[in-house]
């Protein structure tokens, strides 16, 4: 069983690539999707994010208020880091389960992980390739901007919380590069799956679709 890494920086355009390798047949697993889970109601990560932050990044149905807790860590390192000590643990878990039960079913099977922090809380060498999603950082802001409504200052402090440009294309074996339109993503996506396919055949090796 293969795992690709698939990472890139906020606003990137990752899930339009995971989207469409899923598409393709991959099985893909979300580290946002876990990360929920970590946290969700009645978790002990949930718990202990309330012991740190308090009753002020819960909502009133007893979930996690998301945005309340994003204003926090991303105006503040120290508590950006107590909540990544929390969370990443639970996160490797619960990845560690998903991908015993993929390999159980389907032994064959593509498995795309998709974890925006590969750079921060993974190690490339994990992976049998890593897919770096990438657009330049003022393309971001502006997305952030445009399709999320961000106000600009934030959104510029959500990207300087991640790890660089620099820093992920430095651990990529393929970059999908999405600051073209929709298409041209999806056209280099499905070029990626066409050679990982040739690839698990032993045909060839698989390159840079955005070269």
């Amino acid at each position: 069983m293969d795992v690709i890494g698939l990472t890139g920086g906020i606003a990137a355009g990752k899930s339009t690539v995971a989207r469409r390798l899923a598409q393709h047949g991959a099985v893909v697993i979300d580290a946002d999707e876990l990360a929920r889970t970590a946290v969700a109601p009645g978790s002990p990560g949930l718990a202990a994010v309330r012991a740190r932050f308090g009753e002020a990044v819960i909502a009133p149905d007893g979930s996690l208020d998301r945005a309340a807790l994003g204003h926090i860590v991303f105006a503040d390192g120290t508590a950006r880091c107590d909540l990544n000590a929390i969370v990443h643990p639970e996160v490797a878990r619960l990845y560690r389960e998903r991908l015993a039960e993929i390999e159980s079913a389907q032994p064959d099977a593509v498995v795309v992980y998709d974890v925006p922090l590969l750079v921060e809380a993974r190690s490339a060498d994990e992976f049998a390739l890593v897919v770096v999603v990438h657009a330049p950082a003022d393309v971001r802001v502006e997305r952030l901007v445009a399709l999320r409504g961000v106000d600009r200052a934030s959104a510029q402090r959500r990207i300087d919380a991640q790890a660089t440009d620099d820093e992920r294309l430095a651990v990529a074996d393929v970059v999908i590069d999405t600051s073209g339109t929709i298409e041209s993503t999806e056209q280099q996506t499905d070029a990626l799956w066409q050679q990982l396919v040739a690839r698990r055949s032993g045909h060839t090796a698989v390159s840079d679709p955005s070269s």
